[in-house]
Protein backbone atom coordinates (compact mmCIF):
# COMPACT_ATOMS: atom_id res chain seq x y z
CA UNK A 1 0.00 0.00 0.00
CA UNK A 2 1.28 3.48 -0.89
CA UNK A 3 2.27 5.71 1.99
CA UNK A 4 -0.34 8.30 2.97
CA UNK A 5 0.48 11.81 1.74
CA UNK A 6 -1.30 14.58 3.71
CA UNK A 7 -0.40 17.25 1.16
CA UNK A 8 -1.91 15.23 -1.69
CA UNK A 9 -5.12 14.57 0.26
CA UNK A 10 -5.53 18.24 1.16
CA UNK A 11 -5.29 19.29 -2.50
CA UNK A 12 -8.34 17.12 -3.25
CA UNK A 13 -10.53 19.44 -1.17
CA UNK A 14 -12.35 22.02 -3.27
CA UNK A 15 -10.74 25.41 -2.85
CA UNK A 16 -13.05 27.92 -1.18
CA UNK A 17 -13.07 31.33 -2.88
CA UNK A 18 -14.08 34.61 -1.34
CA UNK A 19 -17.64 35.87 -1.69
CA UNK A 20 -16.65 38.08 -4.63
CA UNK A 21 -14.11 35.73 -6.17
CA UNK A 22 -11.19 36.56 -3.88
CA UNK A 23 -8.36 34.02 -3.67
CA UNK A 24 -8.91 33.85 0.09
CA UNK A 25 -12.19 32.46 1.44
CA UNK A 26 -14.66 34.85 3.01
CA UNK A 27 -15.19 34.90 6.76
CA UNK A 28 -18.76 34.20 7.81
CA UNK A 29 -18.93 35.76 11.27
CA UNK A 30 -22.69 35.67 11.62
CA UNK A 31 -23.94 34.01 14.78
CA UNK A 32 -27.29 33.09 13.21
CA UNK A 33 -28.48 32.37 9.68
CA UNK A 34 -31.64 33.06 7.66
CA UNK A 35 -34.03 30.44 6.32
CA UNK A 36 -36.23 31.37 3.34
CA UNK A 37 -39.13 29.17 4.42
CA UNK A 38 -40.29 28.90 8.07
CA UNK A 39 -40.84 25.16 7.64
CA UNK A 40 -37.13 24.67 6.97
CA UNK A 41 -36.26 25.92 10.46
CA UNK A 42 -38.58 23.35 12.00
CA UNK A 43 -36.99 20.59 9.88
CA UNK A 44 -33.50 21.69 11.00
CA UNK A 45 -34.49 21.48 14.66
CA UNK A 46 -36.04 18.08 14.04
CA UNK A 47 -32.73 16.91 12.56
CA UNK A 48 -34.21 16.31 9.12
CA UNK A 49 -32.09 19.02 7.49
CA UNK A 50 -28.72 20.63 7.96
CA UNK A 51 -25.94 22.29 5.96
CA UNK A 52 -24.76 18.87 4.76
CA UNK A 53 -28.14 17.30 3.97
CA UNK A 54 -30.24 19.68 1.94
CA UNK A 55 -30.73 22.37 4.53
CA UNK A 56 -28.74 25.42 5.51
CA UNK A 57 -26.74 26.85 8.39
CA UNK A 58 -28.71 27.69 11.51
CA UNK A 59 -26.51 28.95 14.38
CA UNK A 60 -22.73 29.14 14.66
CA UNK A 61 -22.50 27.14 17.86
CA UNK A 62 -23.75 24.25 15.74
CA UNK A 63 -22.17 24.74 12.30
CA UNK A 64 -20.48 27.73 10.65
CA UNK A 65 -19.36 27.95 7.01
CA UNK A 66 -15.83 29.20 7.74
CA UNK A 67 -15.23 26.73 10.55
CA UNK A 68 -16.61 23.91 8.40
CA UNK A 69 -14.15 24.75 5.62
CA UNK A 70 -11.24 24.40 8.04
CA UNK A 71 -12.69 21.15 9.40
CA UNK A 72 -12.87 19.63 5.90
CA UNK A 73 -9.23 20.45 5.23
CA UNK A 74 -8.07 19.04 8.57
CA UNK A 75 -10.08 15.87 8.01
CA UNK A 76 -8.37 15.46 4.65
CA UNK A 77 -4.96 16.00 6.25
CA UNK A 78 -5.69 13.35 8.90
CA UNK A 79 -7.38 10.89 6.55
CA UNK A 80 -10.75 10.90 8.33
CA UNK A 81 -14.29 11.30 7.02
CA UNK A 82 -14.99 14.49 8.90
CA UNK A 83 -13.90 16.76 11.75
CA UNK A 84 -15.19 19.19 14.37
CA UNK A 85 -13.19 22.29 15.27
CA UNK A 86 -13.22 23.51 18.87
CA UNK A 87 -12.06 26.50 20.87
CA UNK A 88 -9.03 24.68 22.34
CA UNK A 89 -7.17 21.40 22.33
CA UNK A 90 -8.52 20.57 25.79
CA UNK A 91 -12.04 21.22 24.51
CA UNK A 92 -11.43 18.70 21.74
CA UNK A 93 -10.10 16.09 24.18
CA UNK A 94 -12.77 16.53 26.85
CA UNK A 95 -15.70 16.74 24.41
CA UNK A 96 -14.64 13.62 22.51
CA UNK A 97 -14.06 11.54 25.63
CA UNK A 98 -17.26 12.70 27.31
CA UNK A 99 -19.22 11.82 24.17
CA UNK A 100 -17.94 8.25 24.40
CA UNK A 101 -17.75 7.70 28.17
CA UNK A 102 -20.42 7.88 30.84
CA UNK A 103 -20.55 7.17 34.57
CA UNK A 104 -19.22 3.67 35.24
CA UNK A 105 -17.01 3.58 32.14
CA UNK A 106 -13.25 3.12 32.06
CA UNK A 107 -10.33 4.53 30.03
CA UNK A 108 -6.85 3.06 29.55
CA UNK A 109 -4.44 5.92 28.93
CA UNK A 110 -0.78 6.46 28.34
CA UNK A 111 0.84 7.80 31.50
CA UNK A 112 2.95 10.16 29.36
CA UNK A 113 0.42 12.77 28.31
CA UNK A 114 0.09 16.53 28.57
CA UNK A 115 -0.41 17.65 32.17
CA UNK A 116 -3.87 19.10 31.51
CA UNK A 117 -4.99 15.83 29.93
CA UNK A 118 -3.63 13.90 32.91
CA UNK A 119 -5.52 16.14 35.33
CA UNK A 120 -8.72 15.71 33.30
CA UNK A 121 -8.45 11.92 33.39
CA UNK A 122 -7.02 11.50 36.87
CA UNK A 123 -8.87 14.17 38.86
CA UNK A 124 -11.94 15.55 37.07
CA UNK A 125 -13.34 12.46 35.35
CA UNK A 126 -13.51 10.40 38.57
CA UNK A 127 -15.96 13.01 39.88
CA UNK A 128 -18.18 11.98 36.94
CA UNK A 129 -17.76 8.27 37.65
CA UNK A 130 -15.23 7.70 34.84
CA UNK A 131 -12.05 5.90 35.88
CA UNK A 132 -8.69 5.84 34.11
CA UNK A 133 -5.80 3.39 34.35
CA UNK A 134 -2.45 4.84 33.29
CA UNK A 135 0.16 2.65 31.60
CA UNK A 136 3.49 3.22 29.80
CA UNK A 137 2.85 4.33 26.20
CA UNK A 138 5.66 2.16 24.85
CA UNK A 139 4.19 -1.09 26.25
CA UNK A 140 1.16 -2.33 24.25
CA UNK A 141 0.81 -5.34 26.54
CA UNK A 142 0.29 -3.00 29.49
CA UNK A 143 -2.69 -1.48 27.67
CA UNK A 144 -4.13 -4.93 27.02
CA UNK A 145 -3.64 -6.04 30.62
CA UNK A 146 -5.41 -2.91 31.93
CA UNK A 147 -8.57 -3.37 29.89
CA UNK A 148 -11.77 -4.18 31.78
CA UNK A 149 -15.27 -5.09 30.55
CA UNK A 150 -16.28 -1.46 31.07
CA UNK A 151 -13.31 -0.03 29.10
CA UNK A 152 -14.58 2.27 26.35
CA UNK A 153 -11.42 4.13 25.26
CA UNK A 154 -7.72 3.59 24.74
CA UNK A 155 -6.09 7.02 24.81
CA UNK A 156 -2.56 7.97 23.87
CA UNK A 157 -0.33 10.56 22.21
CA UNK A 158 1.60 9.64 19.07
CA UNK A 159 4.72 11.16 20.62
CA UNK A 160 4.34 11.56 24.37
CA UNK A 161 4.55 14.94 26.06
CA UNK A 162 7.23 15.58 27.26
CA UNK A 163 9.26 12.36 27.39
CA UNK A 164 8.89 11.73 23.61
CA UNK A 165 7.98 8.07 24.12
CA UNK A 166 6.32 6.73 20.98
CA UNK A 167 3.07 4.75 20.95
CA UNK A 168 2.67 1.71 18.73
CA UNK A 169 -0.56 2.84 17.09
CA UNK A 170 -1.12 -0.26 14.92
CA UNK A 171 -0.70 -2.52 17.97
CA UNK A 172 -3.04 -0.38 20.08
CA UNK A 173 -5.58 -0.39 17.26
CA UNK A 174 -5.56 -4.18 17.21
CA UNK A 175 -6.04 -4.29 20.97
CA UNK A 176 -8.87 -1.74 20.88
CA UNK A 177 -10.73 -3.60 18.16
CA UNK A 178 -10.32 -6.92 19.98
CA UNK A 179 -11.99 -5.46 23.07
CA UNK A 180 -14.56 -3.21 21.40
CA UNK A 181 -12.86 -0.02 22.59
CA UNK A 182 -12.25 3.21 20.67
CA UNK A 183 -8.66 4.30 20.05
CA UNK A 184 -8.22 8.06 20.51
CA UNK A 185 -4.85 9.53 19.55
CA UNK A 186 -3.55 13.04 20.24
CA UNK A 187 -1.34 13.86 17.25
CA UNK A 188 -0.38 17.41 18.26
CA UNK A 189 3.39 16.75 18.21
CA UNK A 190 3.39 15.12 14.77
CA UNK A 191 1.06 16.66 12.16
CA UNK A 192 1.87 15.61 8.58
CA UNK A 193 4.58 13.27 9.93
CA UNK A 194 2.24 10.55 11.22
CA UNK A 195 -1.36 9.83 10.23
CA UNK A 196 -2.90 7.83 13.11
CA UNK A 197 -6.15 7.08 11.26
CA UNK A 198 -4.22 5.23 8.54
CA UNK A 199 -2.53 3.22 11.30
CA UNK A 200 -5.84 2.26 12.90
CA UNK A 201 -6.87 5.12 15.20
CA UNK A 202 -10.61 5.83 15.38
CA UNK A 203 -10.36 9.47 16.50
CA UNK A 204 -7.46 11.89 16.07
CA UNK A 205 -7.16 15.05 18.14
CA UNK A 206 -4.97 18.13 17.75
CA UNK A 207 -4.31 21.25 19.69
CA UNK A 208 -4.33 23.54 16.65
CA UNK A 209 -2.63 26.13 18.83
CA UNK A 210 0.69 24.41 18.17
CA UNK A 211 2.26 23.37 14.85
CA UNK A 212 -0.85 23.53 12.68
CA UNK A 213 -1.39 27.23 13.37
CA UNK A 214 2.30 27.88 13.90
CA UNK A 215 2.17 31.49 15.09
CA UNK A 216 1.25 31.15 18.79
CA UNK A 217 -1.53 33.69 18.40
CA UNK A 218 -4.72 31.59 18.66
CA UNK A 219 -6.10 28.84 20.89
CA UNK A 220 -7.94 26.08 19.02
CA UNK A 221 -8.49 22.35 18.68
CA UNK A 222 -9.98 19.73 16.39
CA UNK A 223 -11.52 16.26 16.58
CA UNK A 224 -10.94 14.31 13.35
CA UNK A 225 -13.30 11.37 13.13
CA UNK A 226 -16.17 9.69 11.29
CA UNK A 227 -19.22 11.60 10.08
CA UNK A 228 -21.32 9.67 12.56
CA UNK A 229 -19.20 10.86 15.48
CA UNK A 230 -19.41 14.45 14.23
CA UNK A 231 -23.20 14.17 14.27
CA UNK A 232 -23.02 12.78 17.80
CA UNK A 233 -20.86 15.69 18.96
CA UNK A 234 -23.19 18.23 17.32
CA UNK A 235 -26.50 16.60 18.25
CA UNK A 236 -29.02 19.17 19.51
CA UNK A 237 -29.99 17.04 22.51
CA UNK A 238 -26.85 15.15 23.61
CA UNK A 239 -23.91 16.50 21.61
CA UNK A 240 -21.03 17.48 23.88
CA UNK A 241 -19.69 20.13 21.50
CA UNK A 242 -23.18 21.46 20.84
CA UNK A 243 -24.27 21.60 24.48
CA UNK A 244 -21.02 22.38 26.29
CA UNK A 245 -20.37 25.11 23.75
CA UNK A 246 -16.59 25.02 23.02
CA UNK A 247 -17.24 26.84 19.74
CA UNK A 248 -14.40 27.92 17.46
CA UNK A 249 -14.65 31.54 16.32
CA UNK A 250 -14.87 32.05 12.56
CA UNK A 251 -11.95 34.50 12.55
CA UNK A 252 -9.75 31.90 14.29
CA UNK A 253 -10.76 29.31 11.70
CA UNK A 254 -9.85 31.69 8.89
CA UNK A 255 -6.43 32.46 10.39
CA UNK A 256 -5.57 28.79 10.79
CA UNK A 257 -6.80 27.92 7.31
CA UNK A 258 -4.50 30.55 5.80
CA UNK A 259 -1.50 28.87 7.48
CA UNK A 260 -2.33 25.29 6.48
CA UNK A 261 -0.79 25.50 2.99
CA UNK A 262 2.71 26.00 4.42
CA UNK A 263 2.41 23.53 7.30
CA UNK A 264 4.30 20.86 5.33
CA UNK A 265 7.16 23.25 4.57
CA UNK A 266 7.35 24.29 8.22
CA UNK A 267 7.29 20.72 9.53
CA UNK A 268 10.10 19.70 7.19
CA UNK A 269 12.27 22.60 8.37
CA UNK A 270 11.48 22.03 12.05
CA UNK A 271 12.46 18.38 11.58
CA UNK A 272 15.62 19.17 9.61
CA UNK A 273 16.89 21.56 12.29
CA UNK A 274 15.97 19.33 15.21
CA UNK A 275 17.79 16.39 13.64
CA UNK A 276 20.93 18.40 12.94
CA UNK A 277 21.02 20.05 16.35
CA UNK A 278 20.20 16.97 18.42
CA UNK A 279 22.83 14.93 16.57
CA UNK A 280 25.44 17.65 17.14
CA UNK A 281 24.65 17.87 20.84
CA UNK A 282 24.66 14.09 21.22
CA UNK A 283 28.08 13.94 19.54
CA UNK A 284 29.29 16.47 22.11
CA UNK A 285 28.12 14.19 24.93
CA UNK A 286 24.91 16.02 25.95
CA UNK A 287 22.10 13.71 27.10
CA UNK A 288 19.64 14.22 24.26
CA UNK A 289 16.33 12.53 23.49
CA UNK A 290 14.99 12.84 19.94
CA UNK A 291 12.92 10.27 18.02
CA UNK A 292 15.03 10.80 14.90
CA UNK A 293 18.22 9.54 16.55
CA UNK A 294 18.95 5.80 16.46
CA UNK A 295 19.59 6.05 20.21
CA UNK A 296 15.88 6.74 20.83
CA UNK A 297 14.29 3.54 22.21
CA UNK A 298 11.41 3.65 19.70
CA UNK A 299 13.35 5.02 16.73
CA UNK A 300 12.54 2.01 14.52
CA UNK A 301 8.88 2.10 15.55
CA UNK A 302 8.31 5.76 14.69
CA UNK A 303 10.29 5.32 11.47
CA UNK A 304 7.85 2.59 10.43
CA UNK A 305 4.88 4.90 11.08
CA UNK A 306 6.18 8.04 9.35
CA UNK A 307 4.78 9.57 6.20
CA UNK A 308 7.62 10.05 3.77
CA UNK A 309 9.46 13.35 3.67
CA UNK A 310 8.40 15.17 6.85
CA UNK A 311 11.11 14.00 9.24
CA UNK A 312 10.85 13.23 12.94
CA UNK A 313 9.47 16.51 14.25
CA UNK A 314 10.86 19.62 15.84
CA UNK A 315 10.94 18.65 19.52
CA UNK A 316 13.83 17.22 21.52
CA UNK A 317 14.75 17.19 25.18
CA UNK A 318 17.93 17.93 27.11
CA UNK A 319 18.48 16.19 30.44
CA UNK A 320 19.97 18.58 33.00
CA UNK A 321 19.23 16.35 36.05
CA UNK A 322 18.24 19.25 38.34
CA UNK A 323 15.78 22.12 38.11
CA UNK A 324 18.55 24.57 39.00
CA UNK A 325 20.76 23.53 36.09
CA UNK A 326 17.79 23.48 33.71
CA UNK A 327 16.87 27.02 34.76
CA UNK A 328 20.48 28.12 34.32
CA UNK A 329 20.63 26.72 30.79
CA UNK A 330 17.32 28.28 29.74
CA UNK A 331 18.37 31.62 31.23
CA UNK A 332 21.55 31.62 29.14
CA UNK A 333 19.78 30.51 26.00
CA UNK A 334 17.14 33.24 26.25
CA UNK A 335 18.85 36.18 27.91
CA UNK A 336 22.45 35.80 26.78
CA UNK A 337 22.44 33.88 23.52
CA UNK A 338 19.01 35.03 22.24
CA UNK A 339 18.54 31.44 21.12
CA UNK A 340 14.88 31.08 22.07
CA UNK A 341 12.14 31.96 24.51
CA UNK A 342 11.31 30.52 27.92
CA UNK A 343 7.63 29.75 27.40
CA UNK A 344 5.19 26.88 27.41
CA UNK A 345 3.55 25.58 24.24
CA UNK A 346 5.27 24.47 21.04
CA UNK A 347 5.17 24.68 17.27
CA UNK A 348 6.04 28.40 17.13
CA UNK A 349 8.40 29.73 14.46
CA UNK A 350 10.81 30.73 17.25
CA UNK A 351 12.22 28.20 19.71
CA UNK A 352 10.16 27.71 22.88
CA UNK A 353 11.65 25.94 25.89
CA UNK A 354 10.40 24.93 29.30
CA UNK A 355 11.26 22.71 32.23
CA UNK A 356 8.34 20.33 31.92
CA UNK A 357 8.23 18.92 35.46
CA UNK A 358 7.56 22.35 36.93
CA UNK A 359 5.41 23.71 34.10
CA UNK A 360 3.34 21.78 31.54
CA UNK A 361 3.47 18.56 33.57
CA UNK A 362 3.16 20.17 37.00
CA UNK A 363 -0.39 18.80 37.38
CA UNK A 364 1.16 15.34 37.60
CA UNK A 365 2.34 14.34 41.10
CA UNK A 366 6.11 13.99 41.51
CA UNK A 367 5.98 10.24 42.17
CA UNK A 368 3.99 9.78 38.96
CA UNK A 369 6.44 11.99 37.07
CA UNK A 370 9.23 9.74 38.25
CA UNK A 371 7.37 6.60 37.10
CA UNK A 372 6.79 8.06 33.66
CA UNK A 373 10.48 8.92 33.32
CA UNK A 374 10.22 12.68 33.78
CA UNK A 375 13.08 14.16 35.81
CA UNK A 376 12.97 17.63 37.41
CA UNK A 377 15.77 18.80 35.10
CA UNK A 378 14.31 17.81 31.73
CA UNK A 379 14.08 20.70 29.27
CA UNK A 380 11.68 20.36 26.35
CA UNK A 381 12.74 22.39 23.32
CA UNK A 382 10.35 23.08 20.46
CA UNK A 383 12.93 24.15 17.93
CA UNK A 384 12.09 27.15 15.79
CA UNK A 385 12.95 27.93 12.20
CA UNK A 386 14.34 31.47 12.60
CA UNK A 387 17.99 32.40 12.29
CA UNK A 388 20.58 30.30 10.49
CA UNK A 389 21.12 26.73 11.60
CA UNK A 390 24.93 27.10 12.00
CA UNK A 391 24.43 30.15 14.24
CA UNK A 392 21.82 28.38 16.35
CA UNK A 393 24.08 25.35 16.79
CA UNK A 394 26.94 27.62 17.94
CA UNK A 395 24.64 29.35 20.42
CA UNK A 396 23.37 26.18 22.05
CA UNK A 397 26.85 24.63 22.14
CA UNK A 398 28.20 27.67 24.01
CA UNK A 399 25.28 27.45 26.45
CA UNK A 400 25.63 23.75 27.27
CA UNK A 401 29.36 24.21 27.75
CA UNK A 402 28.79 27.14 30.10
CA UNK A 403 26.49 25.13 32.38
CA UNK A 404 28.81 22.11 32.36
CA UNK A 405 26.69 19.60 30.45
CA UNK A 406 29.78 18.65 28.42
Amino acid sequence: MDKFCPEKEMTKIRREFGEHGGVSPSISRSSTFTVMDPKVMQEIFEGARGPHNGGCFLYSRHFNPTVDTLARELAAMEGTESAVCTASGMAAISSALLQICHSGDHIVSSDTVYGGTHALLDELFPEMGIETTFVPPDDPQAFEDAIRPETKVIYTETVGNPTLKVSDIPALSTIAKRHGAILVVDNTFSPMMVTPSVLGADIVIHSLTKYINGASDVIAGVVCCSKDFVYQLMDLHRGRVMLLGPTMDARTAFDIQQRLPHLAVRMKEHSHRAMAMSKHLQDLGVEINYPGLPSHPQHDLITSMLNEGYGYGGIFTIECETTEKADQLMNILQNKERFGLIAVSLGYFDTLMSCSASSTSSEIAQEKQKRMGLSPGLIRLSLGITGTLPDRIEQIERAVREVGLI
